[in-house]
């Protein structure tokens, strides 16, 4: 048998001249496309607009991890309160049976450090987390472009698609895109969860990955009706439980930074343990506590300067999320 891959410290972000330019203009387009879905929804994020559930609970840092782990959150054993958002990825509140992204948000509060953001100590180390193992897209661009078609309806994204790809590529790159949107989810308490862009771990780089326990049960077949009943009824049942890992960056070629849509493959390592105790998520606490989650912000440049993120999508993130915050009150 071979060994597995070492970690590398050998990474690098590839920073354009003209990024702060570029990037101020997604957010500008964002912020555009969030005031018109407002409008329409109310006050809400660009996306994940549609919020299903919020929950309490504990994340534990694991102790003996490997040198190579223990770096800002993870340097040392200890339990951390923490919020947790789910939710669908699109831009509108549409109904739970459409295809979409799912996304599984993760706030740890009382963490101490120097923030990412370079404004002073950390108010939380965010997740944001999707269904998806790696990115839609290589970069930030093609990705807003591709959500702004995608928001003037089905004949403009189809349109655009064509022009962009080709007559031969653009019926392909739709189709691949359907797939990865339609592809079976089985819910939140049973489906692992990734970052699918990287960030720092220390002088690492790494993605994370969140691994959810066998007890937390098996899927539901009727789950898709309504994720939020599913992962709510299952908190009132009793606790979940998930591994939090991380997966190591040992090469630019396996493992590139700045282009998201390549499949990390390398192995993970668990390096803490998500706990929701058992909880009523429609009691007056749990009503209070998700419009405090709704109002708040899970961003993954809330993070310790420990857990900078990096890459072309997560340096666009960074513009484009304040925007985005500043849009709806919550900066």
């Amino acid at each position: 048998m071979g060994s597995s891959p070492v970690p590398s410290t050998g990474w690098q972000e590839k920073i354009a001249p003209d990024d702060e330019q570029r990037y101020a203009g997604y957010a500008q387009q964002f912020a555009q496309l969030q005031a018109r879905k407002s409008a329409r929804w109310g006050t809400g994020r660009t996306l994940h607009r549609k919020q299903l559930t919020a929950a309490s609970g504990t994340l534990e840092v694991l102790d003996g991890l490997p040198p190579f782990a223990r770096h800002g959150l993870f340097a040392k054993p200890r339990d951390y309160d923490v919020w947790v958002r789910t939710s669908n990825g699109g831009l509108d509140r549409a109904p739970d049976v459409v295809p979409d992204i799912r996304g599984f948000a993760i706030r740890v509060l009382g963490v101490q450090g120097p923030s990412a953001l370079g404004n002073g100590p950390a108010v939380s180390q965010d997740f944001t987390l999707i269904n998806q193992e790696a990115f839609a897209f290589a970069g930030a661009g093609e990705f807003v472009d591709f959500v702004m078609a995608a928001s003037e309806g089905k004949r403009e994204l189809f349109k655009y698609v064509l022009k962009r790809y080709g007559l031969l590529g653009g019926p392909r790159r739709l189709a691949r895109m359907l797939r990865k949107v339609g592809r079976p989810f089985s819910g939140f308490a049973t489906e692992p969860m990734f970052s699918a862009v990287p960030m720092a771990n220390g002088p690492y780089a790494v993605r994370v990955r969140l691994e959810p326990a066998a007890s937390n049960g098996p899927a539901a077949l009727d789950a898709g009706g309504d994720w939020d009943a599913d992962f709510s009824n299952r908190l009132a049942r009793g606790p979940l439980h998930w591994d939090l890992q991380l997966q190591f960056f040992v090469s630019e070629d396996t493992t590139p930074i700045e282009d998201a849509s390549v499949n990390w493959t390398t192995p993970n390592t668990t390096v803490a343990r998500l706990m929701l105790p058992r909880q009523d998520t429609r009691s007056p606490e749990g009503v209070e506590l998700a419009a405090q989650v709704e109002a708040g912000v899970f961003d993954p440049w809330q993070a310790l300067a420990a857990h900078r993120p990096l890459g072309d999508v997560q340096r666009a993130r960074k513009v484009v999320y304040f925007a985005s915050h500043k849009g709806r009150g919550a900066a």
